[in-house]
């Protein structure tokens, strides 16, 4: 019975980020985890801690603070009615109480370490334990990358100051070039201020001296396993522990002397969150 009410509920939060700009009643969600509406919001309360109102409402939060960060030219009130607020004032409210800054003061300095901290409860594992793996051979791509060196929670600070040096700069456009990212550690792992990732945009020449810190580099030609990630970066970790835990072993290959890296198909401020698309590659070892 455990099992099969976390399946209902996590079925009830896959709807929830399907449909952020739907009406979410109480007895749709009830229907689709098939519970008495007497005992579904007590049910999503044990397994989520927090109620399937403050689930949605976070969910559209969430997806209103990309937007405020990275997408400046949309007006708050157009992003607190997407959020499905009535007012900017109403708005302004929840996403204070929530975050501990106003729209306007995240949109100038957002505060992501505490932002992060809001999600906690969101970021179970969902045990993916299968899916399409294909082996390609990667073509050397020069690229151009912005060094965080630092905890986790603050990628999207160094996110958006490369955002800033390709708009600025015009060297690698974000419509037309590739979007890289390159974990040299795990989050789970790694002490915080050890922590590296390399947030890359390809180009097609070398990056002059800036103050931004974009420095060139290259993603190298060879061998890698490849598959896409639908969904949440927060659970792009269960896939790669299953390529490394069984699938390697089970087609009996051995890996390459460089990081896992991420192609970004699309982004956190263009899409709702369950939209987003990863394609995930491990270099391998050439074949004999």
């Amino acid at each position: 019975m455990h099992n099969s009410l976390e399946k209902r509920i996590k079925l009830v939060c896959e709807y929830i980020n399907h449909n952020l700009n739907e009406s979410l009643t109480l007895d749709k969600m009830s229907g689709i985890a098939a519970l008495s509406k007497y005992h579904f919001h007590r049910v999503f309360s044990a397994y989520t801690g927090v109620s399937v109102t403050q689930f949605a409402q976070l969910q559209r939060l969430k997806r209103a603070s990309f937007r405020l960060a990275f997408e400046k030219d949309i007006r708050v009130i157009d992003i607190a009615l997407e959020a499905s607020f009535e007012s900017a004032e109403a708005f302004s409210r929840a996403f204070k109480r929530t975050f501990e800054q106003s729209p306007s003061d995240f949109r100038s300095v957002p505060q992501w370490q505490e932002w992060h901290s809001r999600f906690n409860f969101l970021n179970q594992t969902h045990g993916e334990t299968q899916m399409k793996v294909d082996i390609v051979e990667f073509a050397a791509t020069k690229i151009a990358l912005l060094e965080h060196l630092g905890s986790p929670d603050t990628v999207y600070e160094t996110a958006k100051k490369f955002i800033d040096w390709r708009k600025e700069t015009g060297l690698s456009p974000i419509k037309t070039s590739k979007t890289f990212g390159i974990p040299y550690s795990d989050p789970q792992t790694t002490e915080p201020e050890k922590f590296r990732w390399d947030i890359c945009g390809e180009v097609s020449c070398d990056v002059l001296d800036n103050n931004y810190g974009v420095k060139t580099g290259i993603i190298p030609a060879g061998r890698c396993a490849t598959f896409r990630h639908q969904g949440s970066y927060d659970n792009i970790r269960d896939a790669i522990c299953y390529v490394y835990r069984e699938w390697l072993a089970e087609n009996n290959e051995e890996l390459r002397d460089f990081p896992c890296f991420f192609h970004y198909r699309n982004f956190i401020h263009e899409v709702d969150e369950c939209d987003l698309q990863t394609d995930i590659y491990i270099p391998l070892a050439a074949k004999d």
